[in-house]
């Protein structure tokens, strides 16, 4: 997506990463649909503490992931996808809201794991 941005392309039309481009957006698009729940699922099978803090975190992590859901909509629904298009769309805080909600979960995580992981060998 950076790469593309920095083309500086007016259209998507006729290059390899016009095409990659909207394939990426299609399938980020469907990725979010299911993000919380499918991370909500994982870290309950785990038996992570804290779990009334994860849940309403996944109450955040859902609405980011609707947010950047419907700009992504919004980008893909344009008959022509240009590079400034889609640096805006990086620029987007709804994206970077979710992407910083997904490196904060892992980093909690692992935290979990690692204090787990003391407590077993203690």
């Amino acid at each position: 997506m950076l790469a593309y941005a920095a083309q500086g392309l007016t259209n998507d039309y006729g290059s390899k990463s016009g095409g990659q481009v909207r394939e990426y957006l299609v399938r980020a698009a469907a990725a979010l649909g299911g993000l919380a729940q499918a991370c909500a699922t994982a870290v309950g099978e785990e038996n992570f503490e804290q779990e009334e803090r994860l849940v309403q975190f996944f109450a955040v992590l859902d609405r980011d992931a609707r947010d950047s859901l419907a700009v992504i909509e919004l980008v893909l629904a344009q008959p022509s996808i240009s590079s400034q298009l889609i640096d805006n769309l990086n620029a987007s805080m709804h994206l970077r809201a979710l992407l910083t909600d997904m490196f904060l979960l892992g980093e909690v995580l692992k935290t979990q794991q690692s204090t787990a992981a003391n407590v077993a060998s203690s």
